[in-house]
């Protein structure tokens, strides 16, 4: 017998996938801003511009974390069902 949550419940994970998701589409705003300049032959932004488009990189990463921490819920529940 599998337990599966509702499609409505919050499952383990699902926030920290929403939250790099975001920083991510943030990240990804913030290349295109600075990117920018570049092809419309303007002075280019100063290096800590170029910082904040790492926030693709950490956004991605959060993400990844949320997804692993859900495949260990998952791989969590799936024992339990075997045990019982």
């Amino acid at each position: 017998m599998t337990v599966t949550p509702h499609s409505d419940e919050a499952r383990p994970g699902d926030g920290l996938v929403k939250a790099g998701g975001i920083v991510f589409i943030a990240g990804a705003v913030a290349t295109l801003a600075t990117m920018a300049p570049l092809f419309l032959d303007m002075d280019p932004f100063p290096s800590y511009a170029w910082a904040v488009c790492m926030l693709m990189g950490v956004g991605f990463a959060i993400s990844a974390a949320g997804v692993l921490r859900s495949a260990a819920a998952q791989r969590k529940a799936a024992r339990a069902s075997q045990a019982a």
